[in-house]
C-alpha cells in the first residue's frame, strides 16, 4: 500500500476513536493533497487523545522515567519581542510600540522591539535553530497590527499576509508543526484608541481578527492559541497600569479586560467550530498563567493556597473548564461584597449572560499554561477599607513571599521552584477532570551567557517535575514548550535578561543566532527521551 494512504487510515483511526468525525468526509483529500504537511500533525493528536486513555509508564534500565512517544517538545517566540521592522511593510503600531516610542523611560536602558532580533527578516534562521535542536513544533505569534494594521478586514496588509506564509511554509518544510498565538499582548494601537479589552467593541473585532487567521492560514495551522497570559495582560496593563497599554483603572479595568478576553475566545471558538473546524480540524485553546503556592504558616493554610490559584487560574479557566461556564465563586463573592462596601450600585467584576456562559463552557480544546516560579501565600485578614482604591490585589486579600532557600533567576520574580509545576498540573487534573494540556512556555533568565549552567538545571528539574506529573500521578501532559528559542526583548526589561536557547548579541548587525549549551541538553532530552542525569 502506498505510504501515504496508510499514513491516512491510521490518522483516521486515531481521530475516530476520539470523536473526530469532520475528517471522515473532508480530511482525506486535504491529507493527501498537502502529503509533505501529514507529519506536523503529531501535537494536534496528542492533544485530541481522550483525557481517559493513559499513557503506559515506561522506565529505562535504570528505572528512571522516559517521555513518551507521543509527548511532543517545543519553543516559543512572541511577535513584538522578535520580528523587529515595526513600521515596515505596511504594519501599524501596537501599544508597545507607543509605549517604547512615547515612553522610553519605562524600559531598561529605552530599549525598544524597533529591531529586536529581525526575525521578519531572519525568520529562516530562526527555523534552523529549531530544527537543530529538533523540536517538533514551535509556538509564535502574529502581530495583529501587522496582518490588520486598523484591526479588521479593511485594512488587510497583504505583505504581512507573505510573510506568515513564508514563515510557516518554511516550518512545514522543515517538519516542524506551527503553533499560532493570535495576541501576545500587542493590541493595535488603533483599536487601543477604541477602548481596547476595556470595550466590547473588541469582541467583534477579534473574532474578525481570528476569521482572517482561519481563512488565510487555516489550511496548515492545526493549533491556536487565542490569547497570552490574560491575568499578567489585564492586572497590569489595564489595573496597575505598569505596563502595555498602561491603562490605570484599578480594581474595574483589570476585571472588564479579563471579561472581555474571555468573551473574544468564545466568539473565535464559536466561529471556528461553526465555520472552519469539519474541514480544517484543528484545535484551539488560550494561555494561562499563574504561580503554584504553598502555605507560608498553618493557619488556614490550604484556603490561602486554594483561594490564591482561583483569584489567578480559576479566574480564566473555571468559565472554560468549570461546570457553569462563570468566574470562581470566590471571585464572585467577594468582589461583589467589597463593591457593596465600596457603595457601588453592581459589582465591579462583570457577570456574564446565561447565552454568553454557555458559550464559554467547553470552549478550549485543551488546556494551554505557562510556568515559571511559585510563592508562599497567606491570608490577608485586615478588614476592607472601602475609601482605598479598590485593585485585584486588595480584592484577592492573599499576601505573597518566598522562601529564603530558593534560588532566583536574572529576573526579580523567577524563583526556581520546580515542584510548583507539577502541583499545578495536579490542581488542574483535579479541578477540571484532568484535560489534556500544553505546556506553552517554561524559562530562566541570565546575562546570556553561552555557557548557561543555571539554565540547564532549571530545565533538568522541571522537566523531572513533568515526568512525575505524567508517570506517577497521571496528569494528562501532551507537550513541553521551552521559552525562548532565541535571546529577545524582554518587554520593561529590554535587553537585560535573556531567555533564549540561543544567543543573540544585538549590537551585530549580523544578529547571529549561537547556540548555547542548553541547546545541546534540550536536544539530548528530545533524542533520548529522557533527562539526563549530570
Amino acid at each position: 500500500m502506498n505510504s501515504r494512504y496508510e499514513l491516512v487510515a491510521v490518522l483516521l483511526v486515531l481521530i475516530n476513536i476520539n470523536g473526530y468525525d469532520g475528517y471522515i468526509t473532508t480530511g482525506i483529500p486535504q491529507l493527501i493533497e498537502h502529503d509533505r504537511r501529514a507529519q506536523p500533525l503529531k501535537l494536534q493528536l496528542a492533544l485530541s487523545k481522550n483525557s481517559s486513555q493513559h499513557r503506559p509508564i515506561i522506565n529505562r534500565n535504570d528505572g528512571a522515567f522516559r517521555f513518551p512517544e507521543d509527548f511532543l517538545f517545543g519553543a516559543a517566540t512572541a511577535a513584538y519581542q522578535i520580528e523587529g521592522a515595526w513600521n515596515e511593510d505596511g504594519k501599524g503600531p501596537s501599544v508597545w510600540d507607543t509605549l517604547t516610542h512615547d515612553h522610553p523611560e519605562l524600559v531598561v536602558e529605552r530599549a525598544t522591539g524597533d529591531r529586536a532580533a529581525e526575525s521578519y527578516h531572519l525568520y529562516t534562521k530562526d527555523i534552523e535553530a529549531l530544527a537543530s535542536v529538533g523540536f517538533d513544533f514551535y509556538r509564535f505569534s502574529i502581530a495583529w497590527s501587522r496582518l490588520l494594521p486598523r484591526g479588521d478586514r479593511s485594512s488587510l496588509n497583504e505583505q504581512a499576509v507573505e510573510y506568515y506564509n513564508r514563515l510557516i511554509d518554511e516550518l512545514v518544510a522543515h517538519g516542524i508543526e506551527p503553533v499560532v498565538t493570535m495576541l501576545h499582548y500587542d493590541v493595535p494601537q488603533y483599536l487601543q484608541n477604541l477602548g481596547g479589552f476595556a470595550s466590547p467593541l473588541i469582541v467583534d473585532y477579534f473574532q474578525e481578527y481570528a476569521e482572517t487567521l482561519f481563512e488565510t492560514f487555516g489550511d496548515r495551522v492545526k493549533l491556536w492559541i487565542t490569547h497570552n497570559e490574560p491575568y499578567d495582560f489585564c492586572v497590569e496593563g489595564y489595573g496597575t497600569g505598569n505596563t502595555g497599554p498602561l491603562v490605570y483603572a484599578s480594581g474595574v479595568g483589570e476585571y472588564l479586560c479579563a471579561h472581555y478576553v474571555l468573551l473574544s475566545h468564545a466568539a473565535a471558538y464559536q466561529l471556528y467550530n461553526e465555520k472552519y473546524r469539519m474541514k480544517q480540524n484543528g484545535l484551539m485553546g488560550i494561555t494561562l498563567s499563574g504561580r503554584y503556592y504553598y502555605p507560608a504558616t498553618n493557619v488556614t493554610a490550604q484556603d490561602a493556597v486554594d483561594r490564591a490559584i482561583e483569584f489567578q487560574i480559576g479566574w480564566f479557566a473555571d468559565p472554560l473548564f468549570g461546570e457553569d461556564g462563570n468566574y470562581p465563586a470566590v471571585m464572585i463573592n467577594e468582589i461583589a461584597n467589597h463593591s457593596l462596601l465600596e457603595g457601588r450600585t453592581r459589582s465591579r467584576l462583570p457577570t456574564f449572560t446565561d447565552t454568553e456562559r454557555t458559550l464559554l463552557r467547553g470552549s478550549a480544546d485543551f488546556f494551554a499554561y505557562n510556568y515559571y516560579s511559585s510563592r508562599l501565600v497567606e491570608l490577608d485578614n485586615t478588614k476592607y477599607d472601602p475609601r482605598q482604591t479598590p485593585s485585584w490585589q486588595r480584592d484577592a486579600r492573599i499576601i505573597q513571599s518566598v522562601d529564603p532557600g530558593w534560588s532566583r533567576a536574572k529576573s526579580s520574580w523567577l524563583y526556581v521552584v520546580p515542584e510548583g509545576l507539577r502541583g499545578i498540573l495536579n490542581w488542574v487534573r483535579k479541578r477540571y477532570h484532568n484535560p489534556n494540556v500544553l505546556i506553552t512556555e517554561n524559562g530562566y533568565s541570565d546575562d546570556g551567557q553561552l555557557d548557561d549552567t543555571a539554565r540547564i538545571d532549571y530545565y533538568a528539574r522541571h522537566l523531572n517535575a513533568v515526568l512525575g506529573a505524567l508517570h506517577e500521578d497521571g496528569c494528562n501532559v501532551a507537550g513541553f514548550t521551552a521559552w525562548s528559542i532565541i535571546d529577545n526583548f524582554e518587554w520593561l526589561r529590554g535587553y537585560s535578561e535573556k531567555f533564549g536557547l540561543f544567543y543573540v548579541n544585538f549590537s551585530d548587525p549580523l544578529l547571529k543566532r549561537i547556540p548555547k549549551q542548553s541547546a545541546s541538553f534540550m536536544a539530548r532530552v528530545i533524542s533520548t527521551r529522557t533527562v539526563p542525569k549530570e
